[in-house]
């Protein structure tokens, strides 16, 4: 009941600040809040010379040390549909933009364990 009248309060807040020409701040991430939600990333995105078969042959990058701001970039882009690929684009509109910060996050901090 709580989380229900949290959800409602939040969508109103959302919508009042849209209707006033308001933007919401961008969500800051927290690497550690990433942690539940990783496992869909790192089956594909952790193995090195890793190729999806899935629609096409492509080679999927590493995202371990890339800058928070491009991989938030990234997969707001497959969420929005500007960026083609299948798989990433059910991911990405599965996540709330506060798990895309976060994940961004965990992945950005994430440099010296991708050099190794």
């Amino acid at each position: 009941m709580n989380s229900t009248r949290f959800l409602c309060a939040a969508a109103a807040l959302a919508a009042a600040a849209t209707a006033y020409g308001q933007q919401p701040a961008p969500a800051a991430g927290n690497a550690d809040a990433a942690k539940p939600h990783i496992s869909m990333c790192t089956g594909c995105h952790t193995i090195p010379g890793y190729q999806a078969s899935f629609p096409r042959v492509y080679r999927v990058p590493k995202i371990g040390g890339q800058s928070a701001k491009y991989l938030e970039a990234a997969l707001q882009g497959y969420k929005k549909g500007e960026r083609d690929h299948p798989t990433m684009q059910a991911i990405a509109k599965g996540l709330t933009d506060q798990q895309i910060a976060d994940i961004a996050a965990y992945y950005a901090a994430r440099g010296s364990e991708a050099a190794k």
